[in-house]
């Protein structure tokens, strides 16, 4: 009975993300949105419809699909690209990250909440949610500067945040009387390793597709290196996300056919897509956005205003961007999700006298964030004027 439930959810979910998809052409609403919708109605905060046997599996689905993610989002850092637009990608996202967190330290600190809460809150808003954002550009097919910019900063957004991170906990950790020099080795280590653990798998990879034998690479071997990767990462305690990326740079810029290993995956992502963003549907407790507060209204809004101001600022810095359209990079860059929980649970393990607070704020606000967010991305592709100019299938990775 149990596989038989299985089956029917699987089932029932595929279906749903093709339902998803067609409303989302007609209603210009991001799919993303609508099936973690989904996920709210049919998960334990709704109907109570998925079986046990479907959600206990979310870890492993969500590793498996946000692992392809991270596989093409490297593929989007190929040496063309970061000639075109490497410095625009490192100037915004390193603005946007440092400007949102220290909007959010600084408001939170006026607003007289402890300095050590401060700083790990202001952390915690640096992470992004990759595959959210992805998955706009993907449906809106929008390909321009905008939009090749955007790929970029959201491939390495993270690094940056996870540095952020390991200063701001370490410095939490010592205003609260505790030893903070271990958060900073462990950053290092995650951010170091992650790179490298991607280009000694990626080299090899990049190097040997297509040249074993004539022809395009097969979608086993594709998968076989996301997921070799992705379980590397996670058996060395490294970020499978920066593993993947960094392996997917490394294909990219030393394969034969740098383009067909990732339009192999491209292939087969949307159905693990579509079980990760329903399962974290279910997995979200709308309940917990009545126990936000204060606190955890002041964390959103600075959070928004520190993404504007930082997409803002590094557009003013960029040679070559609509200064007056800077603000839509930060606008992109709302989505929140895994990363931020991770991040949130590290802090909550090191700082349990702010253990409620912490994932009250982290697990509240990605409710806001992973349902409005898409809908903030899709508005900012839209303004910059480069939706619907691409096929379904990218030509370029």
């Amino acid at each position: 009975m149990d596989i038989a439930q299985t089956l029917m959810a699987i089932g029932a979910l595929l279906l749903a993300g093709m339902l998803a998809d067609a409303i989302g052409h007609k209603t210009q609403l991001p799919r993303v949105t609508l099936l973690i919708l989904c996920g709210l109605v049919a998960g334990p905060a709704g109907l109570d419809l998925l079986p046990s046997s479907l959600t206990d599996l979310y870890e492993t689905l969500a590793v498996l699909a946000l692992s392809m993610v991270a596989f093409l989002l490297g593929g989007k850092l190929s040496k063309v690209h970061l000639l075109n637009s490497g410095r625009s990608v490192a100037i915004i996202s390193v603005s946007a990250v440092l400007c949102t967190a220290l909007i959010v330290f600084s408001g939170l600190w006026l607003l007289g909440f402890p300095v050590a809460l401060a700083l790990v809150l202001a952390a915690l808003a640096t992470a992004t949610d990759p595959a959210a954002t992805s998955d706009v550009i993907r449906q809106y097919r929008a390909k321009g500067p905008f939009s090749t910019t955007l790929s970029g900063i959201v491939a390495v957004d993270d690094i940056w945040g996870i540095l952020v991170f390991a200063v701001f906990l370490m410095a939490a950790q010592a205003v609260a009387g505790g030893d903070g020099s271990g958060a900073l080795q462990h950053a290092a280590w995650e951010i170091f390793g992650s790179i490298l653990l991607g280009a000694v798998v990626g080299l090899p990879a990049g190097y040997l597709s297509g040249r074993l034998q004539p022809g395009d690479p097969t979608l086993a071997e594709a998968l076989g290196i996301v997921f070799l990767t992705a379980g590397l990462a996670l058996w060395l305690d490294l970020s499978f996300l920066l593993s993947g990326i960094a392996c997917g740079a490394m294909v990219v810029n030393t394969g034969r056919h740098h383009n067909r290993p990732f339009h192999e995956v491209e292939h087969i992502e949307w159905p693990f897509m579509i079980f990760f963003f329903v399962l974290a549907g279910a997995s979200l407790e709308p309940a917990l956005l009545m126990k936000l507060g204060l606190l955890g209204t002041a964390y959103i809004l600075l959070r928004l205003i520190g993404r504007l101001a930082g997409g803002w600022l590094g557009g003013k810095f960029t040679s070559g961007t609509d200064t007056a359209k800077s603000y839509l990079y930060g606008l992109s860059l709302l989505p929140q999700a895994g990363v931020a929980l991770g991040m949130a649970l590290v802090a909550a393990e090191t700082l349990p006298a702010y253990r409620a607070e912490i994932l009250t704020v982290a697990i509240g606000s990605t409710v806001v964030f992973e349902l409005i967010g898409p809908a903030a991305t899709q508005v900012a592709l839209k303004s910059a004027g480069e939706t619907g100019r691409a096929p379904e299938a990218d030509d370029d990775a």
